[in-house]
C-alpha cells in the first residue's frame, strides 16, 4: 500500500522541486525481497499518478537493487580506509559487558582488527569527539554529540548493505540535494551525514516534516489505522480534495482558509513554515473536505466521476443491480439531488440502488423504526391517494401525502417515514417525492403494496 504519509511527503517534495526548478526523483527501495512485488510497485506508481505526480514527469522510477555494485564499492572503501571495522559481537555480549540492556554498542571490536567472515557485521567508526550539525529546513540546526552516536552497522555479514548506507550511496549517485522526509528519520540523519562526509561528499540539505497521527495521537500505523491512499481513492475521495487535505498536515495557506486551489498551494508552500508538531489525520474533516469538493463539481463532472461505482472496476465492487437494469437517463435525473448529499463517491450506490433493483432489500433498522403502529394505515391511505393521482410529479405527490397526514393530525415527516422505507428500503436518502417521480407510478405502487403485505405477514 502507499501510505498517506508517504503521499504527503511526495507532494511536498514535488512542490519544492517545481519551486526551485529542480527534479523530483522517484526511487523504489526493492532490496527486501519479502516486501517487493511488481504489483506493489505498480500500486505506488498508480497512487502517485492519482495525486498528480504522473509517470513521465519525474526522474525514475529507479530501483535500489540496480545500484548494488555501488553499495558494495562503498563498503569496500570505508573498510579499506579504516573508517569501518568488522564486529562479531551479539546483542547479549554487549548487555553482559555493560550490564544494561538499553545501552548501545560499546565499541568492543574497534581495535580487534577482525576481517570479514561469517557472523561478522561491518560497523562504521563514529568520531569520538565533536558534533554533527544537521542543516534542516524545517527544524533549524539540530546538533548531535558524536560521542553519543554508537558505531552503527552498515553491512551484514554477507556483505549486503543496510538501509543507512544504501540510501546515502543512492542519493550520492543520483545527485540528490534535498532529502525531505518524516521526522521519524531524524535520528538516522547524523549517521547518514557522517557517511556522506566519510565518502568524500557534501551532505544534502535535510527537511524533516512532522509525523502524522490518529485521533489518539498515535503515529498512523498500517496495522491499526486506515492509511492506504488507494483505499481512499477506491472509496471515492477526489484526488483534488485529498491533495489539498494532505498539504494541510503540518502547514497552512495564507488567510483564514483551508480549501484553496492547488495553484495557490504550489505558490505559497514553504518548508520553513511547516509546523514541528505532529499532524492529526482527521478522517471526519477529510470527509467534509471531500463533500465540499463534490458539491463544487459540475453535474456533468459528478456523473462522470460516479461511473466506476455504478458499474464496478478491478478494485471497486460492482453495484447490486444487473448492468442491464441500469438506466443512465434515470441516474442523470437524480444525480443533482445525490450530489448535494454524499461525502464520498462510493455512497452513490446506496442513494440510487432502489431505482435499479427489481427486488428491494429493506434496511431492517429503518424498517423497525418506520413501521410502527399506524404505519399500515398510512400505507393504505397513500396507496389510495397515489392510485387516484392524475399528474405523477413531485409536487402533487407531496400534496397527496400531506393530505394523508393532515387527516391523521400528523406532520409530513411522520407521514412520509413508512412511505420512504417502503419505496427506497431506507430511512435516509434522496428527496422522497422527486425519487418517487423518477421511480414511476407502477413501481412505486407495487412497492407500497409489497410493504403493506410484509407488515401483515
Amino acid at each position: 500500500m502507499f501510505h498517506v504519509g508517504g503521499a504527503r511527503t511526495a507532494l511536498q517534495n514535488w512542490i519544492y522541486a517545481k519551486q526551485h526548478d529542480g527534479v523530483f526523483v522517484l526511487r523504489i527501495e526493492d532490496t527486501d525481497a519479502a516486501r517487493n512485488r511488481p504489483e506493489w510497485t505498480e500500486g505506488i506508481l498508480s497512487a502517485l499518478d492519482w495525486i498528480g505526480i504522473e509517470r513521465g514527469t519525474y526522474e525514475g522510477p529507479y530501483y535500489q537493487s540496480s545500484y548494488a555494485q555501488d553499495h558494495l564499492a562503498a563498503v569496500t572503501r570505508l573498510y579499506g580506509e579504516g573508517k569501518a571495522y568488522y564486529c562479531d559481537c551479539k546483542r547479549e555480549d554487549v548487555i553482559a559487558r555493560t550490564g544494561n540492556q538499553h545501552t548501545g554498542y560499546d565499541g568492543f571490536c574497534r581495535d580487534r582488527a577482525l576481517g570479514p567472515g561469517e557472523g561478522r557485521a561491518l560497523r562504521f567508526r563514529t568520531p569520538d569527539e565533536g558534533e554533527t550539525v544537521v542543516a534542516d529546513l524545517v527544524r533549524g540546526k539540530p546538533t548531535f554529540e558524536n560521542k553519543l552516536i554508537e558505531d552503527f552497522v552498515i553491512a551484514r555479514s554477507d556483505g549486503s548493505p543496510l538501509f543507512l548506507l544504501a540510501n546515502v550511496v543512492d542519493d550520492m549517485t543520483m545527485g540528490i540535494t534535498l532529502v525531505l522526509r518524516a521526522e521519524e528519520h531524524l535520528p538516522n540523519t547524523p549517521k547518514q551525514q557522517l557517511l556522506w562526509e566519510a565518502l568524500g561528499h557534501t551532505p544534502p540539505t535535510w527537511a524533516h516534516v512532522p509525523v502524522i497521527v490518529n485521533e489518539k495521537r498515535q503515529k498512523l500505523s498500517k496495522r491499526r489505522d486506515k492509511v492506504a491512499l488507494e483505499s481512499y481513492r477506491d472509496e471515492g475521495y477526489l484526488a483534488a480534495a485529498m491533495k489539498n487535505y494532505l498539504m494541510l498536515l503540518g502547514w497552512a495557506p495564507s488567510g483564514d482558509r483551508e480549501i484553496v486551489p492547488w495553484e495557490v498551494i504550489e505558490d505559497e508552500f514553504r518548508l520553513e513554515e511547516v509546523n514541528h508538531a505532529s499532524a492529526f489525520f482527521d478522517i471526519k474533516k477529510l470527509r467534509a473536505f471531500n463533500g465540499d469538493y463534490i458539491r463544487a463539481l459540475s453535474v456533468e463532472e459528478f456523473i462522470q466521476l460516479c461511473t466506476p461505482w455504478l458499474s464496478g472496476t478491478d478494485t471497486i465492487t460492482a453495484p447490486p443491480w444487473q448492468p442491464s437494469d441500469f438506466d443512465a437517463d434515470v441516474f442523470t435525473a437524480v444525480a443533482p439531488l445525490a450530489q448535494t448529499r454524499i461525502a464520498v463517491l462510493s455512497e452513490i450506490v446506496e442513494y440510487v440502488d432502489f431505482l435499479f433493483l427489481d427486488d428491494l432489500t429493506y434496511d431492517e433498522a429503518s424498517w423497525a423504526k418506520a413501521m410502527k403502529e399506524g404505519a399500515g394505515e398510512i400505507l393504505d391511505a397513500t396507496l389510495t391517494a397515489y392510485e387516484a393521482l392524475e399528474e405523477w410529479a413531485a409536487e402533487p405527490l407531496k400534496a397527496a401525502l400531506e393530505a394523508v397526514g393532515l387527516a391523521r393530525e400528523l406532520k409530513l415527516g411522520k407521514t412520509q417515514a413508512p412511505v420512504r422505507v417502503a419505496v427506497t428500503g431506507r430511512s435516509v436518502g434522496l428527496p422522497l417525492f422527486e425519487s418517487i417521480e423518477v421511480l414511476g407510478r407502477e413501481r412505486t405502487l407495487a412497492r407500497l403494496r409489497a410493504a403493506r403485505a410484509r407488515l401483515t405477514a
